[in-house]
């Protein structure tokens, strides 16, 4: 076995891929004596604040409104316990295990850069979770993304004070069975630690995450299935050549428009309308450079911010020494906020143009595809109602794609009078990003059933190994059957990326890349 990397807390460059392959259990992270040494002397600076008793807010004083009631030596512990009970206010479905792991990852990281006058002990117990997979279950609503994700985080930590639930070994328990199992016991939060645990961006952030990775996916995905789609109704390979790329090189087009034509090398369907009269195709295939690569541009954005974030310190006040306690606005979620609302309109659009393709398909317009993929109709309605489903899709997603960061409504009594709603954001690009995997599932199979027309010209490599796959799965269809168990089918060879291992497999063999799989970097060619 290949042993597992190391990610040291606190002083490594955290990465979306890195982050991702923590929560996987592939990297595993741990605290280095330099850290922890730093970590150690910010609670020091804290504990040496409470014992000169200098008022500085959320260590001996109230929080939000009330950062003006002072706060006693004695209490000072209290007060750290009390604002896990009262700001655990989140309600709806619980957000996914590994979404909940990745803000454990999350806050971790910015904990341990040494600014937030936490405990080596309560850091450890975190640690502690991650390792074992006792994950706490957090609602999904009730974050507006500003003071931090105040809510979400505190179901997070409830568990270190014995409260709350969490998934243990596949199992929801309560803490207190999971104290029983384990023999943990509930931690004492000395000064600071409930608020520093709280404040901060991790909801967003983890979201933020998945959504990098997801549309990634996508992404990659949109590419694929487009060309084969072209394949299928005999569109041009023009649009795809360099030339046309050089005199407006967006990186993303570049890279959209390289990959499309790589797939469409060698193929005798290709060769076989060379010299056909049509002189351009729809945009929903002639433009998928400009609108995929516009999609592509949005990710790398929000990739590169999201990398940002990681890497930052997000609670507040902020113990940069014994003299300097900052009351600043790190964990304000703006940032990410707007950038979010970006990916959801750019995953958005990926399904927009794959609904045009689909309903393009259905039309009979291309020469030896028959209207609505399937010869014999009247009796058969053929692939017609699937493009119904993505229609629905692709409506669905355009509400969603109203900017969370656009609204604010102010809290805490006006203290808090400006908020991102970046929560809202990420719960909502990913919401849209589930929806974009359908469409492209119901792209896949309407692709597939056109490809098979043209045959027995073949496709290159690359397309030809795809539809052989698909076909492992989803049968040509001459006559209609209940399509929803096609649609699954598909759905999940999106979600399982079944044409990426594809490519991935053929590129290894043959030598050639073209830049499938997810990244830190942004490869273009």
């Amino acid at each position: 076995m290949t042993p597992k990397k190391t990610f040291k807390l606190g002083e490594d460059w955290l990465t979306a891929g890195i982050t991702l392959a923590i929560a996987k259990g592939e990297t595993k992270v741990k605290l280095s004596t330099n850290t922890r040494e730093k970590i150690n002397a910010s609670a020091q600076i804290v504990a040496n604040i409470v014992a000169k008793g200098k008022a500085v807010y959320g260590i001996n004083t109230g929080f939000g409104p009330l950062c003006t009631t002072k706060i006693s030596k004695e209490e000072t512990k209290v007060l750290q316990s009390n604002i896990l009970k009262s700001h655990s206010v989140g309600v709806g479905s619980p957000i996914a295990t590994d979404i909940a792991k990745l803000m454990l990852i999350l806050k971790a990281q910015s904990l341990a850069k040494g600014y937030s006058g936490i405990s080596e002990t309560t850091l450890d117990r975190i640690l502690w979770h991650i390792d074992h997979d006792a994950i706490p279950i957090v609602p999904s609503q009730g974050s507006v993304g500003a003071s931090g994700d105040l809510a979400p985080l505190s179901h997070l930590f409830l568990p270190l004070i014995g409260l709350g639930k969490v998934n243990y070994k596949g199992t929801e328990i309560t803490t207190g069975e999971l104290f029983k199992q384990t023999g943990l016991t509930a931690i004492d939060l000395g000064p600071k630690e409930g608020l520093a645990l709280i404040n901060g961006t991790q909801f967003i952030l983890a979201h933020a995450v998945k959504v990098v990775e997801k549309l990634h996916s996508c992404l990659s995905q949109a590419d694929i299935i487009g060309a084969m789609m072209v394949e299928g109704l005999q569109g041009s390979v023009k649009p795809f050549f360099n030339e046309l790329h050089a005199l407006r090189p967006f990186k993303g087009n570049i890279h959209v428009a390289k990959r499309i034509k790589r797939l469409l090398k060698g193929s005798e369907i290709m060769e076989d309308h060379i010299d056909c009269d049509r002189v351009q195709d729809p945009y929903s295939l002639r433009c998928m450079p400009q609108v995929h690569g516009a999609s592509r541009n949005a990710w790398l954005h929000l990739k590169e911010l999201v990398e940002v974030e990681l890497n930052s310190v997000t609670d507040n006040p902020i113990i940069i020494d014994e003299e300097l306690t900052i009351s600043g606005g790190n964990f304000h979620g703006q940032p990410l906020a707007m950038a979010l609302d970006y990916a959801c309109l750019a995953a958005s659009e990926l399904g927009n143009i794959s609904d045009r393709r689909i309903y393009l398909a259905l039309e009979g317009n291309s020469p030896g595809v028959p209207k609505l993929l399937m010869k014999e109709t009247g009796i058969n309605s053929g692939y017609m109602i699937l493009q119904y489903t993505t229609a629905a899709l692709a409506s669905e997603n355009k509400g969603l794609c109203f900017p969370s960061s656009a609204d604010s409504i102010p809290t805490s009594l006006g203290q808090e009078d400006h908020v991102s709603m970046g929560s809202i954001g990420g719960r909502k690009a990913l919401q849209v990003l589930e929806n974009v995997e359908k469409i492209l599932a119901i792209e896949l199979l309407t692709a597939a059933q056109a490809f098979e027309f043209r045959k027995p010209m073949k496709s290159g490599i690359f397309l030809e190994a795809i539809h052989t796959a698909i076909r492992k799965k989803v049968a040509f269809a001459d006559k209609d059957r209940v399509f929803s168990d096609d649609i699954e089918k598909g759905i999940e060879m999106i979600k399982d990326q079944t044409i990426i291992h594809v490519i991935d497999n053929i590129s290894e063999k043959e030598g050639i890349s073209l830049k499938t799989k997810f990244t830190d970097e942004f490869e273009v060619y």
